[in-house]
């Protein structure tokens, strides 16, 4: 049996750059194993398999190259915008079945967005073995910033560095990265800076060996995970509901993620969503044994 993929670029930002999917639009039947394999094959950082739900109006499962994960942001935003474009729904509200719960989508225009779970703190970690996966001193490390373990649907630890050009230089151990990754139970590492020189708030990076991700230019849970944090740790204007992120500089391929919340009255983010623009670039077949 020959199965489709589509590749669709989530996250772009002036139509270019962007994070690739894999994207099946048939997913019904396929096994897990089947599902594996094709994200094995497919060597993206991960494929989505949307399925019918009796429970929302899709089920997206989604594997990586080596295991299948919760929830993945850009790939569900690669997912709609390519439903989108190939007509099979048009712009409006939906709901998704994933390991990490029944989760709302918004097609708005161009844009499609994720509703995800609201932030959930973890461990503070100590800066010396982050550093010494980084590459970095702990100098470079922000001194009044915590590194945090967040989630809005997978745990990520949450780095804080003191300016872009650490950032985008830098050389990461891969191995240490993977073995702190393991130890702490989280996906990986999501690396940041408020040194910016655009409209962004924040520049990043994104580091998940422990799934055969060593890095990705465009990661929309952490993204949320980012919000949640900024949030918490007072970095942005109280009055902002919106925030953007760069990511994918020192991977030459720029992304551009949007982020929107709101707050309650105790000043709690409620509503997070975090979104942009996918773009369809080709398909591939593969063939299951």
């Amino acid at each position: 049996m020959n199965i489709q993929v589509f590749v669709v670029n989530a996250f772009t930002k002036n139509k270019a750059g962007g994070n690739p999917a894999g994207v099946v639009v048939a997913g019904d039947g396929l096994s897990a194993g089947d599902m594996q394999y094709i994200a094995t094959e497919m060597g993206l950082s991960e494929t989505a398999f949307i399925q019918s739900s009796a429970a929302a109006d899709y089920k997206i499962r989604y594997f990586t190259p080596a295991a299948e994960v919760d929830l993945c942001g850009h790939a569900t935003i690669a997912s709609f915008a390519l439903l989108v474009q190939k007509n099979i729904i048009n712009k409006g509200s939906f709901t998704i079945e994933t390991k990490a719960g029944i989760l709302p989508v918004r097609v708005e225009g161009e844009k499609v967005f994720l509703t995800q779970n609201n932030p959930e703190f973890s461990q503070q970690l100590d800066k010396k073995d982050i550093a010494l996966s980084l590459n970095i001193s702990e100098t470079d490390i922000m001194d009044d910033l915590p590194i945090e373990v967040v989630s809005t649907g997978l745990k990520d630890i949450l780095i804080p560095i003191k300016n872009n050009e650490v950032l985008q230089s830098l050389q990461p151990d891969f191995y240490k990265i993977e073995e702190i990754s393991a130890k702490h139970q989280v996906v990986g590492y999501h690396v940041f800076t408020l040194d910016t020189n655009t409209k962004a708030t924040a520049f990043c990076r994104n580091f998940a060996p422990l799934y055969d991700i060593n890095e990705e230019s465009a990661t929309g849970t952490a993204s949320g995970a980012l919000t949640g944090y900024l949030h918490k740790h007072r970095l942005i204007d109280p009055a902002s509901t919106s925030l953007i992120f760069e990511q994918g500089h020192a991977m030459k391929a720029t992304s551009e993620i949007i982020s929107r919340f709101n707050v309650d009255s105790h000043n709690k983010i409620q509503n997070l969503e975090v979104g942009g623009e996918g773009i369809y670039i080709s398909s591939k077949w593969i063939e299951l044994q």
